[in-house]
């Protein structure tokens, strides 16, 4: 599926993995709808091409306005990518307690709520688009990790939220076949994002040295790259790709 002279969204578009497939999209010719919270678009790059859209994901009234302002800007919605995410850690039992319970609910609620949420208001979007061949009509990405298998020691919740969009990715994929919507997932290993900006130059050395090859950080360029590659293969559907240079990842 081509992406020129369509309109795509992407959440969590103002940072990281986000913002990357944004201005990958848009250099492909898309129009796109970077979708983030406030805080983050003020320091958010002008990139052509780009227009950002103050959207909480688990806000179910500000998704549904900022599919409608995609949707409505005259070019037909193809293309949904989900990078809006949170990632803290905390032990299920630690030195001062249980894991806090309004912190797990949280991560799910961003992290696999919010991705649901887009998901099912962006494909009643594309469903009403005028079909391409094979009755396509658009493909809706979205974005797990490898802890969504490998959960290490901390990562409770975070690993249950991306396992959540892992087991999340079939089922969508068979609902949304008969309005010619594919559903993918992408399961980055470490990524070079502002998650690590605050962890020194050694720290990073380390988590590099564990993986197999190449053996370096991914970058969040090779992430927006796998997206437009699951975009443009017609026959991919319903599969979650790992993108972590062969890492299968210890217990810490």
């Amino acid at each position: 599926m081509q992406v020129k002279d369509t309109a795509a969204i992407v959440t969590g578009g103002a940072s990281g993995l986000g913002a990357a497939t944004a201005a990958a999209l848009a250099e492909q010719g898309a129009r796109v709808f970077a979708f983030d919270l406030a805080d983050s678009i003020a320091t958010a790059p002008a990139v052509d091409g780009v227009q950002y859209v103050e959207v909480d994901v688990t806000d179910q009234a500000q998704v549904r306005q900022g599919v409608a302002t995609a949707a409505g800007a005259g070019l037909p919605l193809r293309t949904v990518v989900n990078c809006a995410g949170i990632g803290p850690s905390m032990r299920v039992l630690g030195r001062k307690g249980p894991h806090d319970l309004d912190l797990y609910a949280k991560v799910v609620q961003i992290n696999l709520v919010g991705s649901f949420n887009v998901l099912t208001l962006a494909a009643d979007a594309m469903a009403g688009t005028e079909p391409l061949e094979d009755n396509a009509r658009g493909v809706i990405i979205n974005t797990a990790s490898i802890a969504g298998y490998e959960g290490q020691i901390g990562q409770a919740a975070y690993a249950s939220s991306k396992a959540g969009i892992i087991g999340l990715t079939l089922p969508a994929a068979r609902d949304l076949a008969q309005h010619g919507i594919r559903v993918l997932t992408i399961a980055p290993g470490i990524v070079e994002t502002p998650m690590l900006a605050t962890v020194s130059e050694e720290f990073r050395e380390g988590l590099a040295k564990g993986v197999p090859f190449p053996q370096r950080l991914a970058r969040p360029d090779e992430y927006a790259q796998l997206a437009l590659s699951l975009v443009d293969h017609d026959y991919l559907n319903g599969e979650v790709v790992r993108m972590d240079g062969a890492l299968r990842m210890a217990p810490r």
